[in-house]
């Protein structure tokens, strides 16, 4: 183990995030893939290890800190880009069944790639959008969590998100920005979408001591037919 590392699997055990040889050598793997595909297509901004294992990969986890894993069994990364936060939860919590869903077919063949070299089982990737995917039988009011990371504005990701959600389980936006003034604007949207505000929690990421925001929300009943309404309406039009 080296310094990254070190740094990394300190840092998230001071969470109570334990990994074992396995699956540090899978974030290696995958940094690796990150780094060799983002030379051919525009998967991310960030190439440095250390930058990577901290802004993508604990970035990532951070999601585990205020959401209890242990609990959850189904989950949809939406808008997911080169797998973050799902790849990530799934390497650290391996019992949970992911599915992603992208609308860009590039960045999910990228994935399918990473989920061969990882050799991580039980992970469905999508390509398509998710007004669409949404609306088909085995992903609507179906999974424990949802979340989505840095996608949209709150408004926006509520009709892309809550659809996917059951009754009862939880949608989480992770986001940079403070996120007060799109709770305000969301207003409209979570109530049309049956979802019920629950935390909002901040906290600063290390070394980078960049600002995070992570909303959770709660579903309290199926969603409505006429949501979501058809691709790219949402994005043009929020629910505000």
């Amino acid at each position: 183990m080296d310094d990254v590392q070190s740094q990394f699997t300190g840092l998230l055990e001071q969470r109570g995030i334990r990994l074992n040889d396995r699956q540090l050598d899978q974030f290696e793997s995958y940094y690796l893939e990150l780094v060799s595909w983002n030379e051919k297509m525009n998967l991310t901004g960030i190439t440095d290890r250390e930058e990577v294992y901290i802004k993508h990969f604990y970035d990532s986890l951070s999601l585990a800190f205020y959401v209890n894993m242990e609990g959850k069994n189904a989950i949809a990364d939406i808008g997911s880009g080169a797998g973050f936060p799902g790849i990530p939860l799934k390497i650290a919590f391996p019992h949970l069944k992911l599915t992603i869903v992208d609308s860009l077919n590039k960045r999910i063949q990228f994935l399918q790639h990473v989920v061969g070299e990882l050799k991580l089982d039980e992970v469905q990737l999508i390509h398509g959008r998710a007004e669409d995917v949404a609306r088909k039988p085995e992903h609507r009011d179906s999974y424990d969590l949802v979340t989505a990371r840095a996608v949209a504005k709150l408004a926006v990701l509520n009709e892309f998100c809550l659809p996917f959600v059951k009754v009862g389980g939880v949608f989480a936006a992770m986001k940079g920005t403070d996120l007060a003034e799109e709770v305000k604007e969301a207003a409209r949207s979570l109530k049309e979408l049956k979802g019920v505000l629950l935390e909002a929690f901040q906290f600063t990421l290390p070394v980078s001591e960049s600002n995070r925001h992570i909303l959770v929300v709660k579903k309290s009943n199926p969603t409505p037919g006429k949501y979501p309404r058809k691709a790219g309406t949402p994005l043009k039009s929020p629910l505000v």
